[in-house]
């Protein structure tokens, strides 16, 4: 386990510095002059979250394929602007958009790959917390793959209209008596067979190493419920955001809290270090940083129940990893009193969600996880 912390670490160490050349001083190592070696390009988004999504590629390197490979990273303003040395022959690429591209953005941008990279297999990579499929459509015809963090688990949903633009906003928008439009994003027949799901959070850099520790055992925890919550957004966001606060209030009689402003993330940490309960509710879509952080500190995950989605690695089982919560947080008082009376069980739960997670580092799970979406590519 240590010797796996220190190469972890070090590697951890050239990876950002290969991406602070890439993103803060704009350098871009060309591909090496070899027939034999396999490039892949990444265009790439600057958000953290988009980064999440392109790590573990980066991360485990010469495990993906049986052959040479080089990867080689593009920010999408370089592409944009044609000021970059990667004007031969690339093999694969995967790129990342903002999600508020229009359908003929999308398009544009998906031919102009294709026209500078004629024969390479090309990868949409879909970084943002909705599971909705707004691109799907547009993409179709460019694509060979469609890589998503997390999906429905009834692929048959996505055939439905929401009220708003995702599932959550279909759920909240009546909740909370909102008005929105209808959407009904189409996905064409047979586009399930490109879609893959890969990893995100699990993969930022300050929380890996700590699931090559051992576990943070702290039977003298001081702070019951944690949950700072950020309330301000999208109305549904805003009312459903605000009834978890409440919710997490009506406790402070009988409990210590945590709530409100933001603070640094050593500090957030630590404070979870110190938590029984971790209350990550849901954001703008279902799996959030605050849950990998929960796991990594042996604080309990309490958040909406989840089951309706496809994620890896796969840390939302009931009662096991983490207590999944009505939607309408019907059992939010009665859980909350349970398992702060019921130590045991809270200590199993929090063991059982930091093993999964060190297993899923220590056996390498990513690249088996990833393996059909490997194969499709040639890798």
């Amino acid at each position: 386990m240590k010797n796996n912390k220190i190469a972890t670490q070090f590697k951890l160490f050239k990876l950002r510095l290969r991406q602070a050349l890439v993103n803060r001083f704009g350098l871009l190592i060309p591909y090496f002059k070899s027939s034999k070696v396999k490039r892949i390009l990444f265009i790439s988004h600057e958000s953290p979250i988009a980064q999440t999504q392109l790590f573990p590629f980066f991360f485990y390197d010469q495990a993906l394929s049986k052959q040479p490979i080089e990867l080689r990273e593009l920010p999408l303003n370089r592409f944009k602007s044609n000021q970059h040395p990667y004007h031969g022959q690339v093999d694969i690429i995967f790129f990342q958009t903002w999600f508020d591209y229009t359908a003929d953005e999308m398009d544009k941008l998906a031919t102009s790959i294709k026209q500078k990279w004629p024969r390479a297999k090309l990868v949409y990579a879909d970084w943002f917390a909705t599971t909705d499929l707004r691109f799907a459509e547009v993409l179709d015809k460019h694509i060979d793959a469609y890589l998503k963090k997390n999906i429905l688990k009834d692929f048959n949903q996505y055939s439905l209209p929401t009220l708003g633009h995702t599932l959550l906003q279909d759920y909240y928008n009546p909740l909370f008596c909102l008005e929105d439009a209808e959407f009904h994003f189409k996905v064409p027949e047979n586009f399930q067979e490109k879609m893959f799901v890969g990893s995100s959070f699990v993969f930022a850099k300050y929380l890996l190493p700590r699931f090559l520790s051992a576990f943070p055992e702290n039977k003298n925890r001081s702070i019951d419920i944690h949950a700072r919550l950020a309330v301000s957004g999208s109305p549904w966001y805003q009312g459903m955001r605000q009834q978890c606060l409440e919710k997490v209030k009506n406790c402070s009689a009988k409990n210590k809290l945590v709530t409100h402003d933001r603070v640094s993330i050593n500090i957030f940490l630590k404070e979870l270090l110190d938590t029984k309960i971790c209350f990550s509710p849901f954001g703008y879509g279902e799996v959030c940083w605050r849950d990998f952080e929960a796991m990594c500190t042996g604080s309990l995950l309490f958040k909406q129940d989840t089951s309706h989605v496809i994620c890896s690695p796969d840390i939302f089982i009931p009662y096991v990893t983490y207590v999944p919560l009505a939607w309408d947080l019907s059992d939010f008082d009665e859980k909350v009193e349970y398992y702060l009376t019921n130590p045991e069980r809270l200590e199993q739960i929090t063991h059982n969600a930091f093993q999964r997670l060190q297993s899923y580092f220590i056996n390498d799970e990513f690249l088996q996880d990833m393996r059909p979406f490997l194969e499709r590519l040639g890798l």
